[in-house]
């Protein structure tokens, strides 16, 4: 051939040769000139194509025609005629050739496997037509990949073209069979959006964990959990438990730990229930073992420190009634009882409690200055401050400011009373042994005739419920006995929400003929409650009785049963992605306005977080395409709800949204970038609510700053400046005489998310092993009904969840232990308490005002500060009450000087580029990556984690540890009393409406 050639005229006008030497010449040739010449040989197509179909033609000769006119089809752009030529020309097409010609037909060949594959899995038609030769061709690339140790990419490949056979090959041949394991759990949650093949996915993993030398148990027990089988995560705790090595226990108690977090209730009492009795004693012995395990729960309720009791116990009146109780069984029985508490949630929710008791941070005076600004008149903003305070002490116990306004909040009536009682029940979150003497005075009075108001009564079975939620075995029944003996619809209300709560997600039959008996009554007000707990109840079990739910919704008149109803209906199809198909089919498809609002919240719930394409395009059809402005409204809300895996997503997804001409769509998308990028701070769902806080409308503004305060949860000014900006605002609309009741309550409700349980919890809707939490998912569910019942808006302390590391040694007591946060401190320390602006508000305020009030709100600032700075020093809180004393008294001496000085001192010594942490220590989650565990230590983590809860294995066992976290919240003294001393040191000490004290004496400068 001449070196260059300026046409492949001459080599066409070959082909229409007849000696099959020639044509083959002109083959091999074209197809190095196909390439430049493409153009020239296209219009020859047919011709070639006709020699591919030659029969007489040899094999070799037809594969090269094949070749090119694949090649020639992949110039036009014709990807499909191109693949099936290039199938055609079998070995020719060389899998591992670099160009993009191969890369193009191979991702082409990949698709086209993979949907073919799916299909025939979809219609359950095995294997319905597939090229065998299209087979061969990913089955070379998937070898490929392998061999060239590219396992990520054949493990994508063959999840998504359903080789499982090639997935096991991947995983078991790559060099790090952990990581690869974890990776493909990970595209198994991420990636696959077939709820029943994910399932198949993670059967194979917990197979091949299982096969591993050193099993992780941690991760196989987190897939059997997806795959619901509690069978298998009872026997690996078991297996553990009775290992020799109390490192395998500590395993144990971790993998249990793990799961508590996923919070899926009934799971874990299946798997509770399904561990085997210690077999501790001959049988004619057999009863004092179960009468001793009964004074050891009784000792639960009213004793700090059951578990040390217990063990001495058990173990010394096990040896002294049969000597040969073997010493195994012992120690198995031991940790058994551990692991109970642990996996029926009581142990972290006590520790929990202890933590948001010890470290409370909430400022009062916030509150005080919302009470101060809010009319009395107003009884949207007066509940709303009631709301605000509940969820600020949200699980901290400390009802400070209820007991200091009583006056004030003897005004709330009817159903203001309701949700001021019911608020207890939020502040005292998981204070199970005292939820019953503490809502005592509030709770129907048997045998007394309706002794207190029914909408208290009522308020506090709600309250109960809150306690209990998700963990509700101790009150369930008395919550039954209250709704059965009551016909108040009131009190039915509270009842059915308050069963729901405790129940959540257990599908007790009979609690679900309690509350359908409640819902048969056909009262607007009972009826309400009675469809959302059904739905509580059946949360996740795609059960029948959706069925009749939507019956008895189409036959009431009322539109708030039906409203509950579909809530409900939506609840129970919760995370089944397309198994729900059908029923939102239905829903969606209803005239009635109010039901395809609850197909709304199933198909957010069906797939949540999940971020699943399918049903994000029908939720974003019916934002822009109902006629109803609920039922837009809550299409785009449920948006968040199904990205929440992926935040980053939705501000980009809702940006449009956001700027629609329906207000309606407009709040929607703010509480849609609100629950879906709750605590994580993003600066693009900051800056796509920024304008929404000031939008015309007033309840745009309400949606648009509850959002962002879900968005900047546990996110100081420190690490964002917004924040800071985000406070003013809402100090300033607070403070606005002018301002609408909507925005005002958003503003309050808002201030009190940003400080929501003490300062030290964060929303989060995915535990740490990317399972969703139940619980949290559910809460924002219903607490996003607020708009229609405020009631609701408790809903969303079940979404909180402490931002601490709590690292427990083998008896589950938390040990002293430093670790290191490699960060600037101020970055993740506490907001700085708030202090009135005198100079601000000198301008607002007419003069007349400023004299007396404006130097004790001056006073009130400084002790606050004066506080806040010796319980730094001191450290912890005992000694933070007696340093408060004589750090006032200096300060009242210093005067102003002092306020003067300080600012430049502080400048002086540069900031520390980190910080060492005392267990358990406050972790938010932007922080979680700075997280270092030191050397030398004494414990060393089980597993790595940088929050939750992590067992510690402790390097000196001999030694004596120091315990931190002994003290439970008030559990010697009265309630009042105990966490009245315990706040004196916090709360600066203020009642709210006393006289100002006389100035102290100042210099007077201009």
């Amino acid at each position: 051939m001449a070196t260059t050639v300026s046409s492949a005229g001459g080599l066409l006008a070959m082909l229409n040769e007849s000696h099959p030497q020639l044509k083959l010449h002109a083959l091999s040739n074209l197809i190095s000139f196909v390439d430049q010449f493409w153009p020239e040989i296209s219009t020859s197509v047919p011709i070639i194509e006709s020699l591919y179909e030659d029969e007489e033609f040899g094999q070799h000769q037809r594969q090269l025609a094949a070749l090119l006119v694949s090649k020639v089809f992949y110039y036009l752009g014709e990807l499909n005629d191109s693949l099936s030529y290039a199938l055609g020309a079998g070995p020719l097409f060389d899998v591992s050739e670099d160009s993009d010609y191969v890369h193009t037909l191979l991702a082409k060949a990949i698709d086209e496997y993979a949907s073919l594959r799916s299909k025939a899995a979809e219609s359950s038609d095995e294997a319905a037509q597939i090229d065998p030769r299209l087979e061969t061709i990913v089955e070379r690339m998937l070898d490929k990949c392998i061999m060239d140790g590219k396992y990520q990419q054949a493990m994508g490949i063959a999840i998504e073209c359903r080789r499982l056979d090639k997935l096991e090959e991947a995983i078991t041949r790559s060099d790090n069979v952990h990581a690869t394991l974890a990776y493909s759990t990970h595209v198994s949650h991420s990636f696959v959006y077939r709820r029943e093949y994910r399932r198949e996915v993670l059967r194979l993993l917990v197979k091949l964990y299982q096969k591993l030398p050193s099993p992780d148990y941690l991760s196989t027990s987190q897939c059997l959990m997806f795959l619901d089988e509690p069978e298998g995560v009872s026997n690996i705790l078991e297996k553990l438990l009775r290992s020799e090595n109390k490192e395998d226990a500590l395993l144990a108690f971790q993998v249990a730990f793990d799961l508590v977090e996923n919070e899926h209730q009934a799971f874990l009492l299946n798997v509770r229930d399904r561990l085997s009795a210690p077999k501790l004693l001959p049988s004619e012995s057999v009863k004092p073992a179960s009468s001793e395990a009964a004074p050891a729960s009784a000792q639960n309720e009213n004793s700090t420190a059951p578990e040390d009791v217990q063990m001495t116990d058990g173990s010394s009146a096990a040896t002294t009634n049969v000597c040969e109780a073997d010493h195994k069984e012992v120690m198995y029985a031991e940790r058994l009882t551990k692991i109970k508490g642990i996996l029926s949630g009581e142990t972290s929710i006590q520790l929990t409690l202890q933590f948001l008791y010890s470290h409370n941070k909430s400022d009062l005076l916030i509150l005080k200055t919302i009470k101060q600004s809010v009319e009395m008149r107003n009884s949207v903003c007066h509940s709303a401050t009631i709301y605000a305070n509940a969820i600020m002490h949200a699980g901290t116990t400390v009802d400070t400011f209820l007991r200091d306004n009583l006056d004030w909040l003897s005004r709330a009536t009817n159903w203001a009373k309701f949700s001021a009682t019911a608020g207890l029940g939020v502040i005292h979150r998981g204070h199970l042994q005292q939820g019953r003497s503490l809502m005592a005075p509030y709770l129907p009075q048997a045998g007394a005739g309706g002794g207190g108001s029914p909408y208290s009564e009522g308020g506090a079975l709600y309250a109960l419920g809150l306690i209990h939620a998700n963990h509700g075995e101790g009150i369930k029944q008395f919550l039954r006995d209250s709704l059965r003996s009551t016909n108040v619809e009131v009190i039915q209300h509270g009842a059915c929400l308050g069963l729901g709560l405790a129940a959540l997600g257990t599908a007790d039959e009979e609690i679900y003929d309690d509350i359908k008996s409640v819902l048969y009554t056909d009262s607007a007000v009972a009826g309400e409650a009675a469809g959302i707990s059904m739905g509580l109840l059946m949360v996740g079990t795609a059960s029948e009785k959706a069925g009749e739910m939507l019956a008895y919704a189409h036959e009431t008149q009322h539109e708030k049963i039906i409203r509950g109803l579909a809530l409900g209906i939506a609840l129970t199809v919760y995370g089944r992605e397309e198994e729900a198909d059908t029923l939102i089919e239905q829903m969606t498809r209803d005239q009635d306005p109010i039901v395809r609002y609850g197909g709304m919240y199933a198909l957010a719930l069906a797939y949540r977080g999940t971020a699943n394409n399918k049903a994000i395009r029908q939720l974003l059809h019916f934002a822009v395409s109902d006629v109803s402005d609920d039922v837009r409204r809550t299409a785009v809300l449920a948006l968040g709800f199904v990205l929440y895996s992926e935040p980053e997503q939705t501000p980009r997804i809702v940006s449009l949204l956001s700027e629609s001409y329906n207000p309606h769509v407009r709040y929607g998308a703010a509480l849609a970038v609100g629950i879906s990028c709750a605590g994580t701070g993003l600066s693009e769902a900051i800056s796509l609510l920024e304008p929404l806080t000031s939008d015309v409308v007033d309840f745009v503004r309400q949606g648009a700053l509850i959002a962002m305060a879900m968005v900047m949860v546990q996110i100081n000014e420190g690490s964002d400046s917004h924040v800071g900006t985000f406070r003013r605002q809402l100090e300033k609309i607070i403070l606005d005489k002018h301002e609408d009741t909507m925005s005002k309550m958003g503003a309050i409700l808002a201030s009190g998310i940003l400080d929501a349980g003490g300062r030290n919890v964060t929303i989060r809707l995915l535990s740490k092993t990317k399972h969703d939490k139940v619980t949290a998912v559910v809460g924002l569910a219903v607490f996003s009904q607020f708009w229609y019942w405020y009631p609701l808006i408790y809903f969303v302390s079940l979404s909180f969840s402490p931002t601490a590391f709590i690292g427990l040694n083998y008896d589950l007591k938390v040990p002293r232990f430093e670790f290191l946060s490699h960060a600037k401190p101020s970055l993740f320390e506490y907001p700085k308490p708030t202090t009135v602006p005198t100079t601000t508000s000198a301008v607002k305020l007419p003069t007349a005002v400023l004299s007396t009030s404006a130097k004790a709100k001056a006073r009130a600032k400084k002790e606050a500060e004066q506080k806040a700075n010796a319980e730094k020093s001191s450290g912890s809180e005992s000694s933070a009450a007696s340093s408060t004393g004589k750090g006032k008294s200096s300060n009242e001496k210093d005067g102003e000087a002092m306020q003067v000085d300080s600012p430049p001192e502080k400048k002086a010594e540069p900031e520390p580029s980190f910080e060492i942490l005392t267990n358990p220590a406050r972790v938010v989650p932007a922080q979680e990556k700075f997280i270092k565990f030191l050397e030398d230590s004494r414990y060393v983590p089980v597993k790595l984690a940088p929050s939750g809860f992590v067992l510690l294995r402790d390097l000196h066992p001999n030694e004596p540890e120091v315990l931190s976290l002994t003290d439970a919240p008030a559990s010697t003294a009265s309630p009042a009393g105990g966490s009245a001393a315990g706040q004196q040191s916090s709360s600066s000490a203020m009642a709210v409406d006393d006289e100002p004290q006389p100035p102290q004496p100042f210099e007077y400068t201009s």
